[in-house]
């Protein structure tokens, strides 16, 4: 009888072994987080400790940034570190996105003839630089952009002194504090004015991605909150 049981005990610890392993090489593709409102409070002075590790995360600190401005409704996705080899229907179906034209892209653009005294970001009016929010699957139009500028500013402006261009990456990180794909128009380093093209808002469901703050993390968020936070310009600059 002794042996027997020391034979179960033995089988046992084989079997526990056996599914740790199974459970270590899991795929660790992505992870997923909702929005910080649809979790439990915690109570004052208990998790401590875990909060201050969120905070340190990229992850933590935009959802901080987003729950502290209303923002709900959003989700962040980790990727495979080869997701732009992808199709973007791939890409659809890692993230659950509801179409490839919901997968959009943050990029920072420079007046290069901005006047002599524009030189930052104070004036979102006329600004050296901009972010713009577009489809993957839309062509972007400069030169909307220079049109919806001048009639901003009243036509005050001449149009010559509206030339805007990719900005070069080294001055997309320092502005953003983001790499390239990874760029998020949330917890940015600077106040950039942002546009968010009128196609977005038109989606259908109103819900779209876009880099989440690192090359392998997205941002999934409601467009209506979106456009209640960040409070963009919402201009036409894409075409299909």
């Amino acid at each position: 009888m002794e042996a027997l049981a020391e034979l179960e005990t033995v089988q046992t610890r084989i079997l526990r072994r056996i599914s740790d392993l199974e459970l270590s090489h899991l795929p660790q593709t992505f992870s997923h987080s909702t929005s910080l409102s649809s979790a439990a409070p915690t109570p004052a002075g208990a998790g401590a400790d875990a909060d201050a590790d969120s905070s340190t995360t990229t992850e933590g600190r935009l959802s901080a940034i987003l729950h502290a401005n209303a923002v709900r409704e959003f989700s962040f996705k980790r990727v495979p570190s080869d997701y732009y080899d992808w199709t973007l229907e791939a890409r659809r179906d890692i993230l659950g996105a509801a179409s490839v034209h919901h997968l959009c892209k943050s990029i920072v653009l420079v007046n290069t003839q901005a006047p002599a005294d524009v030189t930052d970001c104070s004036n979102r009016n006329c600004s050296k630089y901009y972010v713009v929010v577009v489809q993957y699957t839309a062509r972007f139009n400069a030169e909307t952009v220079k049109n919806f500028l001048y009639t901003l500013n009243d036509g005050k402006i001449s149009k010559k002194k509206f030339n805007m261009r990719l900005a070069p990456e080294e001055i997309s990180g320092k502005l953003t504090g983001y790499e390239h794909n990874g760029v998020t128009c949330i917890g940015m380093k600077t106040d950039i004015p942002v546009i968010l093209d009128e196609a977005i808002v038109k989606l259908n469901p109103d819900f779209f991605w876009l880099g989440g703050g690192e090359i392998d993390l997205k941002l999934g968020i409601r467009t209506s909150e979106f456009v209640n936070y960040v409070k963009p310009f919402i201009v036409n600059c894409s075409s299909s």
